[in-house]
Parts: structure tokens; C-alpha cells; sequence
């Protein structure tokens, strides 16, 4: 775990799974070798296993406390799930809510559950299995879903044989409509007066990007805008996962340039370590200064 601050507000990573995981040039196809040589020195080791090539990465949440809401910001990949196409998620056994009650939240003091997306690993934890049923975790919140995202893989999982997110779209999305708790917000939706949410499509049809503000500080929760840090250098590799590799290269480059331009922090899905930072212009790209929790 590590904790922010940004202003008054609390910001706390909750860890669902981290560890070695793809090969580089398997997660990022247009990846370099000689620009991830040339910044091993801060990529190693808690970025890049640089002897067996693969990005260290991590699946985690966002739990922000502002003294009126608990909000989570994606939900990793929850437990029970089938997942027979990914082993080391199949059938999970996590301690996500030990995790989340290790920083002070009952499943019951979340008010607002935001998905940045509806990839199988931000949705998981939406739902849990109880008495052979998939209910909504937290059931005192809001889940707040973008309407783009929401549409485009409803139409998907229409098409004969889908299996939308492995599984995730009828386990841990679907349900929270069914129980009358989900939100669906549109490309620019402001649910509270220091919070936001936009779409920066790319990644997915409607990846949202979820900012805050408080004491002339921000932050935006960016999702898989960015999977992994060495994206901040070079913003035009796309990941293999991305619905629209170019759309998703203009979102993070304007992401980071509204970072810039903001001061504020960046805090992606899955970067390692403490999992945020500061943007810089740097060598007609950018860097990161990490946050320290």
C-alpha cells in the first residue's frame, strides 16, 4: 500500500495482484530494446526484470477519501471468478478486502465505485459469489459506469459465442445493473464539485479518465491509458490490449500534457512501485518524479 495526499484528500493503493508479468515487446509491439537499455537505471528493478525481459506490474485501486465520500477507483479481478483462459486469475483466492479494510473501509462505507473501463481486471471486485449468486460488493454504492464503454461491449456480448472481458461483463457488470446501482455517465460527467469524469477513447471506446481537485491540487486516475511507465517516454507505444492503438497514443500523450499543464498527479492502474507521479516535459516527450507514499 501507499498513501497520497492532494490537498484534503486521502488517496490510498489497495494491491489485488503484483508481480513479473509480460514479456515487453508481448504487452508493448512497437516497443524498442535500446530505449528500455537506455533508461534501466530507474526501470530496474521495480519496473523491468530486465534478465527475463518481462515489466513488473501491478493490479490495484484507488481508494479515495475526501470527508464525504469513499471512493474506489477500478475493482482488479475479484475472487470466484471463471477465468479459464488466464490461470493466474481463474478461481482467484485474493485478499483484496483484507487489504481494504487494512487501510480503514468496510465494503460498506463506499459510496461510489468509478470504472475507468470494463476490462476484466477494473471490474472484478463489483461483485462477489454468494449463495451461487454474483451481488454487488459494496452495496451502499454507486457504480458509475461510462455510457460509450457500457454500449459498445453490450452490443459485443450480444454476438453469437461472446464472451465479453473473459467472462467479466456477465459477472461483474451486468449484475450491478440488474441491482439498480449503476451510474451511466457521459463523456463529461461532474458528480461531485471537485471530481470529474471524461472519456479519452483509445484503450477502450470510452475509457474515462477521473480527475480531482482540492486545495489547488489535482490529480487524474488515468486506468490503462498507460500500462506501464516507459509509456510515459514514449507515448506513442500502445499496448496490444488497445481497441485503437492511434486513438489510444493522441489520449496519453494529451493526458500527459494535461498533467503538465495541471501540476497534477498521475495515478495509472498498473505501474509498480508507488504507483504514481509527476509529470515533466522532457526531450520532446515526458518523465516521471515519482510520488513517494
Amino acid at each position: 500500500m501507499s498513501v497520497q495526499r492532494v490537498g484534503d484528500i486521502t488517496i490510498d493503493k489497495v494491491v489485488d495482484l503484483a508481480g513479473m508479468g509480460f514479456v515487453t515487446k508481448q504487452l508493448l509491439p512497437d516497443l524498442e530494446p535500446d530505449v528500455l537499455e537506455a533508461n534501466a537505471d530507474w526501470l530496474c528493478p521495480d519496473h523491468w526484470n530486465r534478465e527475463k525481459n518481462r515489466f513488473n506490474m501491478s493490479i490495484h485501486s484507488w481508494v479515495v477519501r475526501n470527508g464525504r465520500q469513499t471512493i474506489l477507483i477500478d475493482t482488479c479481478l475479484g475472487n470466484d471468478k471463471e477465468r479459464p483462459d488466464r490461470p493466474f486469475w481463474h478461481r482467484r483466492q485474493g485478499d483484496f478486502l483484507q487489504q481494504l479494510r487494512a487501510v480503514g473501509v468496510q465494503p460498506e462505507d463506499v459510496t461510489h465505485v468509478c470504472c475507468t473501463h470494463l476490462h476484466v481486471d477494473h471490474v472484478g471486485w463489483n461483485t462477489q459469489l454468494k449463495d451461487g449468486r454474483w451481488v454487488p460488493t459494496f452495496p451502499n454504492a454507486k457504480y458509475l459506469f461510462g455510457r460509450t464503454e457500457y454500449a459498445h461491449w453490450a452490443e459485443e456480448q450480444k454476438k453469437p459465442g461472446a464472451n465479453v472481458g473473459d467472462g467479466a461483463f456477465l459477472d461483474s457488470v451486468v449484475p450491478i445493473v440488474d441491482a439498480g446501482l449503476a451510474v451511466m455517465v457521459d463523456k463529461d460527467y461532474d458528480f461531485d464539485r471537485a471530481i470529474t469524469l471524461e472519456e479519452f477513447p483509445g484503450h477502450t471506446p470510452g475509457s474515462l479518465v477521473i480527475g480531482l481537485q482540492s486545495k489547488g491540487e489535482e490529480a487524474h486516475f488515468i486506468g490503462d491509458i498507460m500500462h506501464h511507465p516507459i509509456q510515459v517516454y514514449r507515448p506513442g507505444w500502445s499496448s496490444q490490449f488497445c481497441w485503437d492503438p492511434k486513438m489510444s497514443a493522441s489520449s496519453r500523450r494529451r493526458v500527459l500534457e494535461l498533467c503538465v499543464e495541471r501540476k497534477s498527479l498521475l495515478l495509472p492502474a498498473h505501474f509498480g512501485a508507488s504507483g504514481c507521479g509527476h509529470i515533466h516535459p522532457h526531450q520532446g516527450n515526458f518523465r516521471i518524479d515519482w510520488a513517494k507514499g
